[in-house]
């Protein structure tokens, strides 16, 4: 729960915070604790509902940011808790912000900042959370945040490349649903009369789009509603277990998404193992982490059972080898890391080497749906016109 409250520094001077805890106890606690004098407390409930209606949720690019700047001020000498203050101040996002403020308080009472930030495992990934407390023990916090911020920046480069090569082929995909519904709702009602007026039999495809547009004018609201049944119990079908391991499996058997949905995961395994071994997390640790960072169930079991088989003595490039979806140039990367003590750099290096294939690849398919996509419209759209003269060149014929 979330509270404001007012109190008064042992010197005096006025305060105004937020705290985010169980109960009020806990905020009169943390106030005594700093031997304050407390004013007010109160319950932001406008802000808790505003915080649950966007889920808690913060996007890499916030997280970029966070973690490059909090890099600069530690490396420029700065305390944490100095930093922290500074940057309460500087994020924009309400949520972020709000988990700092908190943070920034847990750690003036005494908690390390990755315990603090562990409260928060909604906000900050299991990832950032382990990296901070291996930088901590190392004594390199600084040189980790920036490992982060290099992370989650090229994490955040690659969705945007996704999210910015579907937007086309969707706007295409829209465009097209409209102008096949404008023609059977609006323009094929305008020959409908002359078609029944003129005694000439109706081919079948003309029949069945006279149907279809009697059936959308009269019954409207009930395709409406089976639309959105459709999309909503897809999406509960796809947050199910079940449902997500059958869209997993999809994307990785689909030709042509199989290709670029391997070479994103890849990627994503590549860079975020490098991250974890350079900093010094152990092997398994570091591959429990991965493990939920692919964010697909069905590699996701792949990882699990190579987990077990390297508790039993097998080698990284021996068990990633096993789980058969990843190229096979990674197993042999990790394999050269292995034999030159050099992992965490092979990794690294393996992961911009699929990032440059995941964009290339993303072109390629873009590339290759704008033709598909317009020669199913110019289908579609030709049936409909062909449908709508047939008729027309009959009336003339009998004429």
């Amino acid at each position: 729960m979330r509270y404001k409250y007012k109190s008064l520094s042992p010197n005096g001077q006025k305060n105004d915070g937020i705290f985010i805890g169980d109960c009020e106890d806990d905020v009169i606690s943390m106030l005594k604790g700093k031997n304050e004098l407390i004013i007010s407390i109160e319950r932001d409930i406008e802000a808790e509902a505003q915080i649950d209606i966007f889920k808690k949720k913060v996007k890499k690019k916030d997280l970029a940011i966070f973690c490059r700047q909090f890099y600069t001020m530690i490396d420029a000498g700065l305390g944490i808790v100095k930093g922290l203050k500074i940057l309460v101040d500087q994020t924009q996002n309400k949520i972020l912000k709000d988990a700092i403020a908190n943070i920034c308080e847990n750690v003036q009472k005494g908690e390390s900042l990755s315990e603090a930030m562990s409260k928060y495992e909604n906000i900050f990934p299991a990832l950032l959370i382990n990296m901070v407390e291996a930088g901590e023990l190392s004594s390199n916090l600084d040189t980790i945040m920036e490992r982060m911020a290099i992370h989650f920046e090229k994490e955040n480069r690659l969705e945007a490349k996704i999210k910015s090569s579907m937007i086309y082929p969707m706007i295409l995909m829209i465009v097209s649903i409209a102008v096949v519904i404008f023609m059977i709702v609006e323009v094929l009602p305008t020959f409908m009369g002359m078609f029944e007026g003129s005694g000439v039999a109706l081919p079948w495809s003309t029949q069945v789009l006279i149907s279809l547009s009697n059936s959308i004018k009269a019954l409207w609201y009930l395709y409406i509603v089976i639309i959105l049944g459709v999309v909503m119990g897809t999406i509960a079908f796809k947050r199910s277990l079940k449902g997500k391991r059958f869209f997993d499996r999809l994307m990785i058997t689909i030709p042509g998404l199989k290709i670029i949905t391997v070479k994103i995961i890849t990627s994503r395994f590549a860079r975020t193992l490098s991250a974890l071994i350079s900093s010094g997390i152990p092997l398994l640790q570091a591959m429990d982490i991965v493990e939920n960072v692919v964010n697909n169930r069905v590699i996701q079991d792949g990882l699990e059972l190579s987990i077990e088989n390297i508790r039993k003595g097998m080698t990284l490039s021996s068990a990633v080898k096993n789980v058969k979806i990843f190229p096979s140039m990674v197993d042999s990367m990790i394999k050269i890391g292995e034999e030159s003590g050099s992992l965490g750099s092979m990794l690294n290096k393996t992961a911009d080497f699929y990032d440059e294939e995941v964009e290339a690849s993303l072109q390629r398919l873009t590339t290759l749906l704008e033709p598909i996509m317009i020669i199913v419209m110019a289908f579609i759209i030709g049936f409909i016109v062909i449908a709508m003269a047939m008729p027309i060149f009959d009336m003339v014929n009998t004429i």
